[in-house]
């Protein structure tokens, strides 16, 4: 009953939001999600016979499924997105979610790294290997440019503007940005393409991908966890350390420093500013600490 309500919001997302497959996919499972759970209560309701109490139910029956508070915060928002959608098709005249409360959200303050831990962690690469020179190139280039995991993997030639100090990079829903990178990465990347990339047999289809692995394709996300993981062990760091580690270091180090927040949203390619925000709670712990050590009342 609700195939045609859901083919028209795929167009909707798809052809007027111009969102990527990924995100059209999870907006979708959001919205079957709610018709799973009309089809268990043996409810004939369309779009525009939900109500408050209607969505208000279908959040406890997610909760009982045993869904974060942040996965049902992500499902509330493709509803939301939905009956947008409704109101601009008619297909609704009142939009149920409203009124609607999102559970609240914890914003955990991730681990960090200080610069000495991170210099640590590059320090333990063996660089008379050649998949080292590349992952020494990858690391610092994660850390000057504050890079998601699926940002790096798919970081091509093409996007290098090295003699400029910049790269383009191409974050969530296809949204292309700029961002600075120092000289240590391009160095390092420079090395790595002259020395190591020229020596590989790459594939057909990953000519421009820029860090490629021993079978000329690009590195999975996986492979950048474990590359991770096995160098934080061996600097016997006990942190719990991802490639968003270092994007989350390299945000709030920007911070610390004094760096405007917009600058910063820019840099991470953060459509929200709110999402920017978390770095200025971990300033303010930084910024405690640092009293608790120096300042003599706080001794």
């Amino acid at each position: 009953m609700w195939e045609p309500y859901k083919k028209g919001f795929k167009a909707y997302l798809q052809l007027e939001k111009s969102l990527a497959d990924n995100s059209t996919e999870a907006y979708l499972r959001d919205i079957e999600k709610l018709t799973i759970f009309l089809q268990e209560a043996n409810s004939k309701k369309t779009p525009a016979d939900i109500r408050l109490q209607d969505l208000q139910q279908f959040l406890k029956w997610i909760g009982g499924l045993g869904m974060t508070p942040a996965s049902q915060a992500r499902i509330i928002s493709g509803i939301r997105a939905f009956y947008k959608y409704c109101l601009i098709e008619h297909i609704s005249t009142t939009d149920p979610t409203t009124l609607l409360e999102a559970p609240k959200l914890k914003r955990a303050l991730p681990d960090i790294l200080s610069f000495g831990e991170i210099e640590a962690i590059i320090g333990q690469i063996d660089l008379s290997r050649p998949e080292g020179v590349r992952n020494k190139a990858i690391l610092e280039t994660m850390y000057s440019c504050g890079l998601r995991v699926s940002e790096l993997v798919n970081l091509r030639i093409s996007q290098l503007y090295m003699d400029a100090g910049f790269i383009r990079v191409t974050g969530k829903g296809d949204k292309e940005r700029l961002v600075p990178i120092g000289k240590s990465a391009i160095r390092h990347i420079s090395i790595y393409m002259e020395n190591i990339r020229v020596h590989v047999k790459v594939k057909p289809g990953n000519e421009d991908i820029v860090f490629l692995g021993g079978r000329g394709t690009k590195l999975s996300r996986v492979m950048i966890f474990l590359i991770i993981k096995n160098l934080v062990g061996k600097a016997g760091i006990d942190k719990t350390v991802s490639p968003h580690t270092f994007r989350h270091s390299f945000a709030t180090h920007l911070v610390e420093g004094g760096a405007d927040l917009r600058a910063v949203q820019e840099m991470l390619g953060h459509e929200s500013i709110t999402t920017t925000e978390i770095y200025t709670h971990l300033d303010r712990e930084f910024l405690r600490k640092t009293l608790e050590n120096f300042h003599p009342a706080f001794q």
